[in-house]
């Protein structure tokens, strides 16, 4: 990974990823079905993945839209896809569930953690819509191999969560607050001078990456700009 502050890229296979990675991303986060803002990738689609580049992959584990992991069928089907994409070589995830009161649902965590055995991972924008944040963050915090938090501060994105982003930001290494921020959801690059300066030194894109939407491919030249505006 750059030395400066982490550039995570989304990707759907791994066109994308060569993209991405030629552009100066420091790693991938990769799903398929952005229609349904992102979904668990097929093991070729990570293997061909891992394959195609050198940086890390964070693999998307959720099998159907919202923070909800669904009935027993699909916990025990979602611990399947977890433990093929193991098989294959995944080392690192993205995951993150709601119960139905709106904190975490920890019972399905420890589900999927138990098939992860220790591997890095990143809690997605399921902390944007927690009934309390603060106390998702408390309560997650202990799990094995967690690492980062995906968040915009807001449900709606980055414009409405700047002022929440700039306080957690300044709460670093507070019980809770001990993991990596990774600001994401309607980023754009007039967002990152008050993150910068706030220490914020993660940040992930999709669109962002994509002039053409998620009709079109990652292009190098838009990441690349990014990693400049990032490294100067």
């Amino acid at each position: 990974m750059s030395s400066s502050a982490v550039l995570e890229v989304i990707a759907l296979d791994a066109t994308d990823a060569r993209a991405a990675e030629r552009g100066g991303a420091d790693r991938l986060e990769l799903v398929t079905d952005m229609a349904a803002d992102g979904l668990t990738p097929s093991r070729e689609t990570f293997a061909a993945v891992r394959e195609a580049v050198r940086i890390p992959v964070r693999v998307m584990l959720r099998l159907r839209p919202g923070f909800g992991v669904g009935d027993s069928r699909e916990q025990d089907e979602l611990v399947a896809r977890a433990r093929e994409l193991r098989a294959v070589g995944a080392e690192e995830f993205v995951l993150g569930f709601l119960d139905a009161t709106g904190g975490p649902d920890l019972k399905a965590l420890d589900l999927l953690l138990a098939e992860l055995d220790g591997c890095r991972w990143t809690f997605h924008r399921a902390l944007d819509q927690a009934v309390d944040r603060h106390a998702l963050r408390v309560a997650v915090a202990p799990l094995p191999g967690l690492d980062t938090y995906l968040t915009a501060g807001s449900p709606t994105g980055v414009d409405d969560g700047m002022s929440v982003l700039l306080a957690e930001a300044m709460q670093r290494g507070e019980p809770g607050y001990e993991q990596h921020i990774l600001v994401g959801g309607g980023l754009r690059l007039d967002h990152m001078p008050r993150l910068l300066a706030a220490g914020v030194n993660g940040f992930h894109i999709g669109t962002a990456a994509r002039p053409h939407g998620w009709d079109g491919p990652v292009h190098t030249d838009t990441v690349l700009n990014w990693r400049r505006t990032l490294d100067t």
